[in-house]
């Protein structure tokens, strides 16, 4: 068996140290430009072998040899330090609570929606219903819908996905993780007529990228769909049709939240205001950047 060498090195047997291996893989990641190298070449082996992370740095710190195969282990960190998304390669994403299935085709959901979800949470839990609706549109791997289905149990949450690789995973989610929620295969533009008036709460992760613009992060530029990233020559045309959905959609009083870039909150109160939405407000992520912003249905 071997595992992560120099060219034109001898191989390393399977029984070398998991702290060296570790430590070696730490550094092929960070020479790639990877952020967090030592992280991921933990949360790699731990997946690969079946373990948590912390059982995997207590055998390291003991000294334990690799507890598994070391070639797949260098197959990993060689596909991680390519910059295909850790997500990708463990199958799943973290998100609130919850541990999402995802893979290509679907958004990765971020850290910094959960604030996006928070906001939506909180919106929800102050109805004063006892099934209060909430919608979720673009729902991607279902990240929004799914917090709000689990963290206020009695709403009757609704989310609408339209991109065919992304509905496949959300379907797989909202199975393993609400299945009392509804899931549509629908454009959000046309979503869920039925519910017309009703919705207390109608939240929103669109593609809101300026179509000129090149994501910094190679994980978002090659492997997130262009679908979910880009909104038109301003970032901003998905957002538009939002606007009027949630007019559609919301009864008066109801909350719509969208979550946006960090340099766009003000054009969004300005499209919203225009469009008679009132108290629209931005607020921001925990890196101290807009990142949402929320209006109440007139």
């Amino acid at each position: 068996m071997t595992s992560l060498h120099e060219s034109g090195t001898p191989s390393r047997p399977a029984s070398a140290g998991l702290s060296a291996l570790l430590r070696r893989a730490t550094q092929v990641l960070a020479d790639a430009g990877v952020p967090t190298p030592d992280v991921d070449a933990e949360l790699l082996a731990a997946h690969l072998w079946g373990i948590s992370r912390g059982q995997l740095l207590a055998a390291a710190l003991r000294g334990d040899a690799a507890p598994g195969d070391t070639a797949a282990f260098d197959a990993l960190i060689a596909r991680r330090a390519s910059r295909e998304p850790l997500q990708h390669l463990t199958g799943t994403a973290p998100f609130r609570h919850l541990e999402l299935r995802v893979g290509p085709g679907v958004f990765v959901p971020r850290p910094e929606t959960e604030m996006v979800a928070q906001l939506a949470i909180d919106a929800l839990r102050a109805v004063p219903d006892a099934a209060p609706v909430a919608v979720d549109l673009g729902t991607g791997s279902g990240a929004l819908a799914l917090a709000m289905a689990t963290e206020v149990p009695y709403a009757r949450v609704h989310a609408a996905e339209n991109a065919v690789d992304a509905f496949v995973w959300a379907k797989e989610n909202f199975a393993a993780v609400a299945p009392h929620a509804v899931l549509a295969f629908v454009d959000l533009a046309d979503a869920f007529p039925e519910l017309d008036g009703t919705v207390s709460v109608l939240v929103s992760n669109p593609p809101y990228v300026p179509d000129a613009a090149t994501p910094r992060d190679p994980e978002v530029r090659n492997w997130d769909p262009p679908s979910a990233l880009y909104g038109g020559e301003d970032g901003l045309d998905v957002v538009r049709v939002l606007s009027g959905v949630g007019l559609r959609l919301l009864r008066p009083g109801g909350t719509l939240v969208i979550e946006h870039g960090e340099w766009q909150g003000a054009p969004i109160r300005a499209l919203l205001d225009a469009d008679g939405w009132r108290a629209t407000a931005t607020h921001r992520d925990l890196t101290v950047r807009d990142r949402a912003t929320t209006a109440i249905r007139p």
